[in-house]
């Protein structure tokens, strides 16, 4: 390398103070380092392509663009080269020596101003409007050497620094040149010599820099051979007809970490005011994190395909299972890449993404009923958070919900089938929630809908008592749970026409209830007969107003509320022990087996006796009344 006119320049900025910005505030993963020198001679290179429109021989014998990344272990070195536009000296130092000066913005500027709006557009396509990438490498880097030719041009430079206030300018000979392009060379620091071994560099370029439109070989070690890490062409970017399913399931697995097939591929491009395109993927078996509290999603976000994060927000959070790409020319970065701006672009990809991935998902139900349920049965208790949080969509939700009934047996039901087989005068979709599938399913509050062959939803997962509590209906039909209120069975017939309807309880058995209403004043709110129960004595039910009772135990559980309201005791007016029971004289009998009752139906209700204590001390008392009866 000739020294004789090398020439020591101070930054123009304030180094020091950046520099140390940079690597320790910026960017939060060394790994970006190599990210950012891959897209500026990604850059490099679509330059190159765009000027050789219209000056062929800039490509001279070397038309095949690339990115070569050559590492030295023994030198604990690292070198990442193209064969792209290079630079001249004053682009090198205005390119390098001026922290946020951007080469890529001038080229913009400058195709902007030949060209009009149809030369910004093709700018557009460039990366690194910021001009601090390169300067991530010192988070690695004790010494940056950069040589660069420009395609075309008789001499070559060379640029180094310490990232400590200043960097030199020097010509060097043409044969330690690029025939074109640029070449950076790393002089790696000792906690970073991970960065000169094979598969770190595999993994990271796989990972973030794998579908830059240049292809990128490695060289792991002097003498080496090249061997391919990206073949320049992403495959979001392709015509889905060129795909094969195995394509899709390769990049998916890759994508996502799983090795699973997947259940559903939505990819289409995005055309108008907006252009994106999005690759995403339904897994087959549901990924390890679906219920992290933090209910990230797991999209990633690439700029004019290089990788830039994947915790920007682009579905919402009931459709964090989704895995994929979102891949925007457009999209506004800050200084670092890391954070998306809040932009109207990032709103209308996510809006975009959001509806197409319901749409496929509804077109699935429809098409292929097997294949959609297992998906819902792997995602539906997530995708069930969007009907209390996205009130736009919460119509094409319900269309997509899938619910166990007490008529679907082992399957489960759309709510258009429920609406198909309404009852005669029924008016409400009914529900039962709870914790307990098999508990629920067998609860007595169901008996007198069974009865009259009116279906219920069996709603187990925790988000249900959510979203049913916040007031939605289907069709006009609202949502009853049939643990509220009371139950206005009367004007819906029994579906054994011979069987005669209820009735009225007798004298007795309405003092009975009176007298258990008045022993268990302290407990119950009230205590009343019973349409909605037909083999069993009693049950507990929530108020008409304010929560079911599920919801009211999620809500007494998380301090939400101090304590559960009190709830109602309903009787069975025809259940022979009931009948029984008004018939004796014995008031201490009568006091025992209300509480027992209320016990009772607390256990139906999957809780404890309040006092097992007491609880066991009565149930000794009957039961040795009933053996010296005996």
């Amino acid at each position: 390398m000739t020294t004789e006119t090398t020439e020591n320049r101070p930054f123009e900025a304030d180094v020091s103070r950046l520099l140390h910005m940079m690597v320790h505030s910026v960017y939060s993963d060394r790994d970006v380092f190599l990210r950012e020198l891959v897209s500026n001679a990604a850059d490099a290179c679509e330059k190159l392509r765009y000027e050789a429109i219209a000056s062929p021989a800039l490509l001279g014998d070397d038309p095949r663009l690339a990115i070569t990344i050559a590492a030295d272990p023994e030198a604990n070195t690292l070198a990442i080269a193209d064969n792209g536009i290079g630079m001249s000296r004053d682009e090198m130092i205005e390119a390098l020596g001026t922290i946020a000066r951007s080469g890529t913005r001038g080229f913009m500027d400058r195709i902007a101003e030949v060209e009009g709006q149809d030369g910004a557009k093709r700018g557009a396509q460039l990366i690194g409007q910021f001009g601090v990438g390169f300067y991530s490498a010192f988070m690695v880097a004790s010494k940056v050497e950069v040589v660069s030719r420009r395609a075309g041009a008789s001499e070559a430079w060379v640029w180094a620094s310490d990232g400590k206030g200043e960097y030199s300018v020097a010509p060097v000979a043409l044969e330690e040149a690029p025939v074109r392009g640029t070449r950076v060379l790393l002089h790696l620091t000792d906690d970073a010599k991970s960065y000169a071994e094979r598969w770190t560099l595999e993994r990271i370029v796989k990972e973030q820099s794998g579908h830059v439109p240049v292809p990128i070989t490695l060289v792991e070690k002097p003498g080496a051979e090249a061997a391919s890490l990206s073949d320049g062409a992403a495959l979001w970017t392709k015509s889905k007809s060129d795909i094969s399913a195995q394509d899709y399931t390769d990049f998916y697995r890759s994508v996502a970490g799983q090795y699973d097939e997947p259940a559903l591929t939505v990819h289409f491009r995005a055309e108008g005011r907006f252009e994106y395109t999005a690759l995403a993927f339904i897994p087959g078996a549901r990924p390890f994190d679906l219920f992290d509290a933090d209910r990230k999603g797991r999209i990633k976000l690439y700029v004019k395909r290089v990788f830039i994060t994947d915790d920007a927000e682009l579905l919402p959070r009931y459709l964090r299972f989704v895995r994929g790409v979102v891949d925007s020319a457009d999209l506004p970065l800050n200084v670092s890449r890391e954070m998306i701006q809040d932009s109207p672009l990032l709103g209308a990809i996510k809006k975009g993404v959001t509806n197409r991935v319901i749409s496929e998902l509804a077109k699935l139900a429809e098409q292929d009923g097997e294949a959609f349920g297992k998906v819902w049965e792997n995602f539906g208790a997530v995708i069930k958070e969007g009907l209390y949080e996205d009130f736009e969509r919460r119509e094409q939700l319900l269309g997509l919900a899938r619910f166990k009934t007490t008529a679907s047996g082992e399957g489960t039901r759309s709510l258009k089938d429920y609406v198909a087989v309404l009852r005669e005068n029924q008016t409400a979709i009914y529900y039962i929630a709870g914790d307990d599938a098999a508990r629920i399913a067998s609860s007595p509050h169901l008996e007198g809908f069974r009865a009259r062959g009116i279906e219920v939803l069996l709603l187990a997962d925790p988000v249900d008592a959510f979203w049913v509590a916040s007031g939605l209906d289907h069709e006009g039909k609202p949502f009853k749970s049939v643990t509220q209120g009371a139950a206005d069975l009367g004007l819906i017939p029994l579906l054994d026409s011979d069987t005669p309807p209820p009735a009225e309880a007798s004298a007795e058995v309405t003092a009975l209830i009176a007298a258990i209403k008045e022993t268990l004043a302290e407990d119950v709110a009230d205590v009343r007969a019973s349409d909605r129960l037909t083999d069993s004595a009693v049950c507990l039910i929530a108020a008409e107003s304010g929560p079911d009772r599920q919801f009211e135990r999620m809500l007494a559980a998380a301090g939400r509320i101090g304590s559960a309201a009190k709830p109602i005791l309903e009787v069975n007016p025809r259940h022979a022990m009931i009948a029984s029971l008004a018939a004796t004289s014995d008031e201490a009998v009568k006091a025992d087996v209300a509480h027992l009752l209320l016990d009772t139906a607390r256990v139906l209700d999957g809780e404890k006796p309040t006092d097992a204590n007491a609880f066991a001390t009565r149930l000794g008392r009957l039961i040795a009344r009933g053996l010296t009866a005996s």
